[in-house]
């Protein structure tokens, strides 16, 4: 309580301190609003799925490049992540972009959906994630710059979040070590900066291997591993009885086999769990191992898996969180225009939910008590470096993640317009923490209490190597 209150006068001191010297950098980011579109737009056009992101990387890349960035090229060996550097000496400012899409999710930046012939599209606006984070950092770096300051602002380009878990292994890879602060945002429905949980989470693909045989000539001769695959799947789905109330898994069947008059000799299920701890995550994911071993006996079949993904639950930061939220309530919401609002208001029917626009021409309340839902591979950041972010309206109120109706927003000036708020609240945080290392040591104290002065990290991918291949 003391460290907080402390904290408090700290913050209240460096927020009302020379706001106006701020208004310069942040301005500028206005008037740069329609390039840093068209790189946005260009990277939803890339729509390029996990660890493919040649292009969408090769973009951002280069637009920090141009402004003056050092950028270091396939870090924790993943061809597709970079850190781009301006500065020098502490403190380290990190700002985390995103740029990967999700597949068979392509669709047209219009009100209705449209076939998308099974191609990827940004269901979760990490094109604009990308693009915003880049222009905060820029902005950092002309802030630094100007004022002649020491300090280093380092934008890193990371990429599979998508249940690919490219953050885990940059933080394996010590690339977080030397980082005072991390700072990202996401795309959502609302413009927010509260404390919002996320789950830890531990994926991966498990194979059958059975004999194939006539399925009516001789079934006496086949060992199905599609019927392995389901065999776990009803063990798994009987498991769900007795597991805490905050587990989730999802699966989904992604090889079953050629054709029913066959029997499989090979299929494959995917799973995921997921819990508000990892220690509890490690532990339904060692029982969904189980149930495939044994689903594998009873059908006279082979099994192996592979570890696809594997994240931390979110540390949040009791001192960087208000401080983001405030700075978001400076930068606020935004208006839409008449078109904008014919947009959303299709949007909406099609989701079935009156149109409500309170949070994107303001901001929601901040608040603790929010429901963990998704997983996201920040949180193994959050367990490296004290960790703060928020959330910006780039789709229509009401929009979950992952549907049509995010794509087609993401690809309007509604999505172009959230991103610009994403910008500025960041590179304004930055600056204030630029401004104020007393704000970064009160941090880092809260982040020390939380995570334990004894902690040491263990990734839940283990040693494994990035999966350059995956498919999410």
């Amino acid at each position: 309580m003391q460290n907080l209150t402390r904290f408090i006068f700290l913050l209240i001191v460096s927020l009302g301190y020379s706001q106006s010297k701020y208004k310069a950098i942040l301005s500028d980011i206005d008037q740069k609003e329609a390039s840093y579109t068209h790189i946005a737009q260009q990277i939803w056009s890339f729509a390029e799925m996990g660890y493919q992101e040649e292009q969408s990387s090769a973009l951002l890349q280069k637009t920090l490049q141009n402004e003056g960035f050092q950028v270091e090229a396939g870090v924790a060996e993943i061809p597709t992540a970079f850190v781009a550097s301006y500065g020098s000496g502490s403190p380290v400012i990190a700002i985390l972009g995103e740029y990967d899409a999700l597949p068979g999710l392509s669709q047209q930046a219009v009100p209705y959906k449209v076939s998308n012939n099974g191609k990827a599209g940004h269901a979760c606006g990490h094109h604009l994630f990308g693009t915003a984070s880049a222009a905060a950092a820029i902005a950092i770096k002309n802030y630094l710059e100007k004022e002649g300051k020491s300090g280093t602002v380092k934008y890193f380009g990371c990429p599979a979040e998508e249940g690919g878990s490219g953050k885990v292994y940059m933080t394996r890879a010590g690339l977080f070590d030397e980082v005072d602060v991390a700072l990202h945002w996401h795309a959502d429905n609302k413009n927010a900066a509260s404390i919002r949980p996320a789950l830890a989470n531990k994926s991966a693909k498990f194979r059958f291997y059975g004999v194939s045989a006539h399925a009516a000539g001789a079934p006496e001769k086949g060992r199905s591993a599609l019927d392995a695959v389901e065999a776990m799947n009803t063990m798994v789905n009987m498991m769900r009885e007795h597991v805490t109330e905050s587990t989730r898994i999802h699966y989904v069947i992604t090889r079953g086999g050629e054709a029913p008059n066959v029997v499989p000799d090979f299929a494959e299920v995917y799973y995921y769990a997921r819990h508000k701890t990892r220690d509890e995550v490690v532990k339904v994911f060692d029982r969904i191992v189980n149930a495939a071993k044994g689903a594998a006996l009873g059908t006279g079949t082979t099994m192996e898996y592979e570890m696809i993904g594997g994240t931390h639950e979110l540390l949040f930061n009791d001192v960087l969180q208000p401080m983001v939220h405030k700075n978001l309530e400076t930068i606020g919401g935004y208006q839409y225009t008449a078109e904008e609002r014919a947009f959303a208001v299709k949007i909406a029917e099609s989701l079935e939910t009156p149109l409500n626009t309170q949070f994107v021409e303001g901001v929601a309340p901040y608040s603790k008590g929010a429901k963990a839902g998704g997983s996201t591979d920040v949180g193994d950041v959050s367990f490296a470096v004290p960790t703060a972010g928020l959330r910006a309206a780039t789709w229509v109120p009401g929009t979950p993640a992952h549907s049509w109706q995010a794509v087609a927003a993401g690809g309007t000036s509604i999505g172009s317009k959230g991103m610009m708020v994403a910008a500025k609240t960041l590179a304004l945080t930055g600056m204030q923490l630029l401004d104020n290392p007393k704000i970064i040591k009160a941090a880092h104290e809260d982040f020390i209490a939380k995570r334990g002065k004894d902690f040491e990290y263990k990734p839940m991918l283990g040693d494994r190597k990035p999966a350059l291949n995956y498919r999410n």
